[in-house]
């Protein structure tokens, strides 16, 4: 019998950069196949070739052994493919069944769409392959893990039978991790075929069926579970060995750096999102902010960096108030800021790297004289800091929006490390890294924090602020629930309270209980 999916030589040239090179890949069925790759290494221009976002230069693409050409989405769709995006294509004012029909509908008496025989169908798909969701319930009020699992059911009702997960569990809980990867197991032994696109390498281990390492657009290696673990991987990845545990010494804090007071902000939309946060960073200390995507933490990071007036409450930065102080201001106070949206906080994308690279610095001696930029001091200072944190990127004056957007994030990390500074915001520093730039960024953290500086570390991922952080900070719903000493927790308990458990409800830590993976 053939594979239900096969790539056979799948080349895609972008200029100055090959980012497939003669690929071949095959799917069977029932099978939970894991893609692994550095930044940049060609998973995602695979994949949208696959889903008909790209036409390949070369190669071809088969289905059950058929040739077929796929020009769009639609053909895609058409195909049997289906993809689970990273961030959810759902309408939060929509109903489930609403949302799932969405392009598909079902419509009786000739124009009246037929949602109870779509939610008949959606509560048969939830039944069979055990998405336990409401059909009726709003999108809006369900919490991130129902929704991807809406988003799972979209591509059942349409018949997919090859599904794409890319990046699923970077807004989940822990416990809402696990749950997919049941459903996950449940599908593929249903007869489902999976590609499972993650950076996390003991997710990897512990779902799939057989692993896939691409290296610079080209495949490196196949390997399964049972012959592999996460070192070997990772050599595998980034094609030299990876130190996966991060190593630093007890913090020895020092005075408080920033303090926050009852500090209260909206979103866009006048709505509440930080509700009477209150703590304080200390130097020599990494306090890390532990939550679920949206439950406040990018307007509290806005905030104490200047880029959302807050409502009520203070912020002090080195004893002054910088509660309603400009960017530059709190810039000038020495702080620096690795902002979640970097194509929108971070970087000017019609810039080259070169001047992205000093724009916290470029009114400044060695780079400017007066009011004349120094350009060849500014080009000299861009090829130094693009070869200590690897950017690859064809030169120094590349614009920096043709960059992948790993090396977009690597052009920021490299401008912010690079400077004298008191407070470090870093949000999401590793997003969209590969495990080896991973490890650099992490020991620069660590560092930061023994030459004294505070630090304030805000991730989704768990594992993440658990291996970097001093103190863990647990934010639900716009308030921060519990300050815990990094020690002491464990990744059950700060899961119940990402969740919206109370500390109480949740229970103390149980000695020898905390267990820290890998963010790998």
């Amino acid at each position: 019998m053939p594979p239900v999916l096969e790539l056979k030589g799948i080349t895609k040239r972008f200029p100055g950069v090959l980012a497939n090179d003669h690929i071949d890949l095959t799917l069977n069925e029932g099978e939970i196949l894991a893609l692994l790759g550095e930044n940049g290494a060609g998973k995602s221009t695979l994949m949208n070739i696959l889903y008909g976002l790209y036409q390949p230069d070369e190669g071809e693409v088969f289905i059950r052994g058929e040739k077929i050409t796929i020009h769009s989405p639609i053909d895609a769709i058409r195909a049997g493919i289906g993809m689970v995006h990273q961030h959810f294509m759902l309408i939060p004012v929509f109903t489930v069944t609403e949302n799932i029909m969405l392009g598909a509908e079902s419509v009786r008496m000739g124009d009246f769409l037929d949602r109870p025989a779509a939610a008949a169908r959606i509560r048969e798909i939830s039944s069979r392959y055990g998405l336990e969701v409401d059909p009726n319930a709003y999108v809006r009020d369900l919490p991130v893990g129902v929704q991807q699992r809406v988003e799972i059911i979209k591509l059942l009702y349409r018949e997919a039978n090859i599904l794409i997960f890319d990046e699923p569990t970077a807004v989940l809980t822990p416990q809402e991790a696990d749950e997919l990867f049941v459903i996950m197991r449940e599908l593929a032994r249903q007869g489902k075929s999976i590609i499972f696109i993650t950076h996390k390498l003991r997710e990897v281990l512990d779902v799939a069926d057989r692993i896939m390492v691409i290296r610079r657009g080209a495949v490196v290696g196949e390997t399964v579970p049972a012959q592999a673990d996460r070192q070997t991987l990772a050599a595998m990845m980034v094609g030299r060995e990876v130190r996966l545990e991060v190593e630093k010494r007890i913090a020895r804090a020092g005075d408080v750096v920033l303090e926050v007071h009852d500090l209260v902000v909206t979103d866009a939309q006048k709505q509440i999102t930080v509700d009477g946060v209150s703590f304080d960073v200390r130097a020599g200390e990494i306090l890390g902010v532990a939550g679920v995507q949206g439950n406040g933490q990018t307007e509290l990071v806005e905030a104490v960096t200047g880029l959302r007036q807050p409502v009520s409450g203070s912020i002090r930065l080195l004893g002054q108030d910088v509660t309603r102080a400009t960017p530059r201001e709190i810039i000038e106070l020495g702080t620096a800021h690795v902002p979640e949206d970097r194509q929108r906080d971070g970087l000017v994308l019609s810039f080259p790297v070169a001047e992205n690279i000093v724009l916290c610095t470029y009114y400044k001696p060695p780079f400017a004289r007066g009011v004349q930029l120094q350009r060849e001091i500014i080009y000299e200072t861009a090829n130094r800091l693009i070869a200590d944190f690897d950017i690859r990127t064809p030169s120094a004056s590349t614009t920096v929006g043709s960059l992948s957007g790993g090396n977009q994030q690597k052009v920021i990390i490299a401008r912010e490390f690079s400077r004298p500074i008191h407070l470090l915001v870093a949000s999401q520093p590793t997003r969209g890294l590969d495990v080896g730039s991973i490890e650099y960024i992490h020991q620069r953290i660590v560092q930061k924090r023994d030459e004294g500086c505070a630090v304030l570390l805000v991730s989704p991922e768990l594992d993440e602020v658990m291996e970097l952080s001093d103190r863990i900070a647990v934010m639900y719903r716009g308030k921060i629930v519990a300050i815990v000493p990094a020690e002491s927790a464990t990744k059950s308990y700060i899961g119940l309270l990402m969740a919206g458990v109370s500390p109480e409800q949740a229970g103390a830590p149980q000695e020898g209980e905390r267990i820290v993976e890998s963010t790998f």
